[in-house]
């Protein structure tokens, strides 16, 4: 993004590869009790998200509108989708101003001007191909598992509420530069992970290696936003929002709930979840909406 702007975390690192045993390998789930949904949603994140960027770089038309005419313009072969020039945008895309003009998220135009539906548009801008590649083969490997194991609406809940909540931290703290990325959101599949993980804590078998290795993975892509020009604010409102959303809906039921009727009577589940699930989810809810 030009100097001064903010761009959301380009670097999350693929979490499918790294997260070692927090895997389908990493707990054991009753037969019956998990179903396995289709992930259908997560790829029309994705195709939403590239369409939007090619709408972006259309609209901001560098060989007609670039102060140089032209000729400072990436990959002119392209046309009107060319890119601005590297000293502008080294990440290949777009310039401030189109940015701005398609609602990037601005502290000054939300407050003093009422655009709060910059908090949402934002999550769908990206500053470049760098940026818009790193975030969707992120969201790819951390958001379709998460899909195929809770369905479209949960995950869906997560990620938009997510990058909201990404968007609050950001325009509460970044009011200087603007920002765009879908980070803030992917944080939130990361933070729902985690507390995915603590909620359901009785059906794993591998408890403190898939603890560690998530923690690690968040750790590092958190470490990211320590780099020039991130939004680190907004990666830890999306964090936060999703850990807190994971244990009010990712929870899943307690061994022995989905064959409790082919058990004698004196050895059926009598409840759904854990008795701490059901404390961490009130908890989770009220800090939700306190928040």
């Amino acid at each position: 993004m030009a100097s001064g702007d903010l761009e959301r975390g380009k670097n999350i690192s693929n979490n499918n590869n790294n997260r070692g045993s927090y895997s389908s390998g990493s707990y054991y789930v009753e037969p019956g009790s998990d179903q396995q949904w289709t992930s259908w949603l997560i790829p029309m994140f994705v195709v939403a998200n590239v369409a939007v960027f090619i709408v972006a770089m259309y609209i901001n038309n560098c060989p007609k509108n670039n102060w140089e005419g032209g000729r400072g313009c990436v990959a002119r072969f392209l046309g009107r989708l060319s890119f601005e020039p590297l000293k502008e945008n080294p990440l290949f895309g777009p310039s401030s101003s189109t940015l701005q003009k398609l609602g990037a998220l601005e502290w000054d135009k939300v407050v003093h001007e009422h655009q709060g539906w910059r908090l949402i548009t934002c999550i769908w801008l990206h500053a470049g191909v760098i940026h818009l590649l790193a975030n969707m083969l992120s969201l790819v490997f951390i958001g379709i598992r998460l899909e195929q194991q809770f369905g479209f609406v949960r995950v869906g809940f997560v990620y938009l509420l997510s990058g909201f909540g990404g968007s609050i931290l950001s325009a509460l703290f970044i009011q200087r530069s603007i920002s765009v990325g879908a980070s803030g959101a992917l944080f939130g599949l990361l933070g729902a992970m985690l507390s995915e993980l603590l909620a359901n804590w009785s059906i794993y078998t591998n408890k403190a290696a898939a603890l560690l290795t998530l923690v690690v993975i968040i750790a590092i892509n958190l470490a990211v936003g320590i780099l020039p020009h991130v939004d680190n604010f907004a990666h830890i409102g999306g964090f936060m929002a999703g850990f807190l959303l994971g244990f009010v809906l990712l929870l899943r039921p307690q061994f022995g709930w989905a064959e409790r009727h082919q058990l004698p009577a004196q050895a059926r589940v009598k409840s759904r979840h854990n008795p701490y699930q059901y404390v961490l989810c009130i908890v989770a809810l009220v800090l939700l909406i306190v928040g």
